[in-house]
């Protein structure tokens, strides 16, 4: 994935000023990245992580987990798979309701591999959120059937099979495990 454009360096401002494009794009040291259109194991994956996430989180007013939501924050704008906020965490407007701008890191990042995607600027993008303030990010990568888990000042950790994974620490009554989210690839 290479800038789309390469010699000019563009404002975050300017950036944000731009109309949004499907799929969306990023920016990220003034240069504008735009994020593969999700193919169908991505799409499936995300769709059912973000769902599951939210139904054991949201009834108890713990997270909520919200898909290619637009985080600027550091000098980024990046655009995560599934992006998760403490309760506390989500920007409310006047009337009570959820912004739409969150120029916040998430909590928790996550970023599914699509295969035409590098995986050097998705971990980059990990990074920087953990870099300022994210607590968790995961890079699922349904071609290897792995997770990498990411914590701020801490190795990666590789799951795969039956792995238990990591997940934010105020989700503690949530469990899952490598196998049972490529297990939602299947339609048997």
């Amino acid at each position: 994935m290479s800038p789309t454009q390469s010699s000019l360096k563009l404002s975050l401002e300017k950036f944000l000023e731009l109309p949004e494009t499907k799929p969306a794009s990023e920016y990220i040291n003034g240069q504008i990245y735009p994020k593969p259109m999700p193919k169908g194991k991505h799409s499936r994956l995300q769709t059912y992580l973000a769902a599951e996430i939210n139904r054991v989180s949201e009834s108890q007013q713990l997270a909520s987990a919200f898909t290619e939501l637009r985080c600027t924050f550091g000098g980024r704008s990046v655009v995560p798979d599934i992006a998760a906020f403490s309760w506390q965490r989500i920007p409310i407007d006047t009337a009570g309701e959820i912004e739409n701008t969150f120029n916040i890191p998430p909590d928790w990042t996550i970023e599914i591999l699509s295969p035409e995607q590098s995986s050097v600027r998705v971990i980059d993008n990990i990074l920087f959120c953990l870099n300022h303030g994210t607590e968790l990010g995961w890079l699922i990568d349904p071609q290897e059937r792995l997770v990498v888990i990411f914590r701020p000042g801490k190795q990666p950790e590789i799951r795969q099979d039956e792995d238990e994974l990591s997940v934010l620490s105020l989700l503690s009554n949530f469990q899952i495990s490598v196998s049972v989210i490529f297990g939602w690839l299947s339609l048997t």
